[in-house]
């Protein structure tokens, strides 16, 4: 499965449930006030869509 993002998945059509692993990263110059306001998000995903996500750089995590 070739993707930066997701490391792995997995599909289990039994139940039809997809597990989906996310590769770890670490996102640069991230301020104060914005990890602040992802800590008290009611989505951390959302927030972290539109407010981190292609607006950081990043590194992947060993």
């Amino acid at each position: 499965m070739p993707s930066t993002v997701i490391r792995n998945a997995q599909y289990d059509p039994a139940t039809r449930i997809l597990s989906v692993w996310f590769v770890p990263s670490d996102y640069e110059d991230v301020a104060p006030a914005t990890y602040a306001a992802f800590t008290k998000a009611s989505s951390k995903g959302r927030f972290f869509n539109e407010f981190i996500r292609d607006r950081h750089r990043y590194r992947r995590v060993a």
